[in-house]
């Protein structure tokens, strides 16, 4: 005879629970001493309960997925790029990343050996090229695995502050390589360029409105009539658990703002870690960074994810850099078990919860975007850029006041550590004075100002 231990006990409300705190408490405020908002405005309680779920819409069924270990490659010399494709496959990498500068690039000789049958694709265009896009079409027609083509003039636009060419001239180019491709599940040629927000310090309500304003412009254009899925590149945070349900709810807006257009394909989720919290100086925390940052990619369901190098912002691409990212995929998924278990936050109270909050704040946001005008119109009117600017002042204020901590840089500084000559990249924003249609959104970092003062004083 079998028997559930649990039967022994009674269940405990969650105003039971609240009532015990607040006799523990001595006469403290609950609210004050234990419930804290966070920078979207979020409260956050001491404990969550079964209770807080009666008005949170779950998921019926959710089918897991097997994420990917992508490794990104810059092609400035295909046949080089080529030689490190085939070598970083061996070495555990499972889907290929390549950033491509030049349509003068050789794509029949960057693919050169690479099973097409197996290894996903992901091309990032930093040009727009018709032309360029056929070639690419005819040599992976026959790939029998995914094939991801990131063009997204409104990311370059937002990122830049101009477009490739001009506004009709984009959206022309952009038409005709979407009627080159064949809809299919596993093609994808449109892609959202959500990580630009996070890096410049939008908050994660802002960068989940974003994300869907972003992709609504294309939906309003018509872009997604063929090919009905996009890809939506994704930035994460060192705020564990909200950037698990910061995909989780990333999900569920796209299948919402989809079904409007009825379209019925779900997303793909290329993550990366943030770059906004990593830092010069004390860099190798900058690995236990990434690694929780992934293990967030990973529990929010994301399909492929991209690890960042612990040396990424100051050197440039090396060997033992690489190595030590991929390793540390390699090592959650074939030691640590992370691809064992399908959806491993579905049900727990507080994810669910807080993923349930964002998606409606975001929501509200992207309603009032769109009743504004849209996202291509606020971008033009720079609200977009303002709003992103706020949100990043707040937190960079937490920072400077040491609420917001990263260790080495505003805490627990080491006194030895010097990086003065050490580093092979300029670390810290560029400004390039040139004439922009829009004000370009930038990417910042927390610790720029601080480590810029350190490195004077070397």
């Amino acid at each position: 005879m079998t028997q559930n231990l649990f039967d022994e006990f009674d269940e405990v409300s969650s105003k039971a629970w609240k009532q015990k705190i607040q006799y523990e408490l001595k006469g403290a405020d609950y609210n004050e001493t234990l419930v804290w908002e966070s920078l979207e405005g979020i409260k956050i309680k001491p404990f969550y309960h079964n209770d807080d779920l009666d008005n949170v819409a779950l998921p019926k069924k959710v089918v897991s997925k097997v994420w990917k270990i992508g490794h990104e490659i810059f092609v400035g010399n295909p046949e080089k790029a080529n030689q490190k494709a085939l070598d970083v496959l061996q070495r555990g990498a499972e889907s290929l990343i390549f950033n491509i500068p030049s349509e003068n690039i050789n794509i029949e000789n960057l693919l050169f050996g690479i099973d097409l049958a197996s290894v996903p694709l992901h091309f990032n265009l930093q040009f727009l090229s018709e032309e360029f896009a056929k070639q690419l079409l005819e040599l992976t027609k026959i790939s029998k695995t995914e094939i991801h083509l990131h063009m997204d003039i409104i990311g370059n636009l937002a990122r830049t502050g101009n477009w490739f060419f001009d506004l009709k001239k984009d959206h022309t180019i952009s038409e005709a390589i979407v009627s080159q491709f064949e809809p299919s599940k596993a093609t994808t040629v449109l892609s959202i360029d959500v990580a630009l927000y996070q890096n410049a310090g939008a908050n994660i309500v802002q960068q989940l409105a974003y994300a869907m304003a972003h992709a609504n412009e294309y939906l309003n254009h018509g872009l997604f009539e063929k090919l009905q899925s996009p890809v939506f590149k994704v930035s994460i945070g060192p705020n564990y658990f909200f950037e698990i349900a910061k995909l989780r709810a990333l999900r569920i807006l796209w299948r919402t703002l989809a079904g409007e257009y009825r379209i019925s394909n779900d997303c793909h989720i290329l993550a990366t870690p943030s770059k906004r919290n990593k830092t010069l100086y004390d860099y190798n925390v900058n690995m236990l960074r990434t690694t929780s940052e992934c293990m967030s990619a990973i529990l929010g369901g994301a399909d492929t994810i991209n690890n960042l190098r612990y040396d990424a912002i100051y050197h440039k691409d090396n060997e033992f850099g690489e190595r030590i990212a991929r390793n540390q995929l390699l090592i959650m998924k074939n030691e640590s078990y992370f691809d064992k278990v399908g959806n491993p936050a579905d049900g727990a109270y507080y994810i669910e919860t807080l993923t349930s909050q964002l998606a409606e704040k975001a929501l509200d946001l992207f309603k009032s975007i769109e009743s504004g005008g849209g996202f291509l119109k606020q971008l033009k009117e720079h609200t977009i850029q303002k709003k992103i600017k706020e949100s990043a002042q707040k937190e960079q204020l937490l920072f400077d006041q040491k609420k917001e901590i990263l260790v080495g840089t505003n805490a627990y500084q080491n006194a030895d550590d010097g990086m003065k000559g050490a580093t092979e990249l300029y670390p810290f924003v560029k400004i390039d004075k040139r004439k922009t249609l829009i004000e370009p959104i930038l990417e910042k970092r927390l610790a720029e100002v601080l480590e810029q003062e350190r490195l004077s004083d070397e």
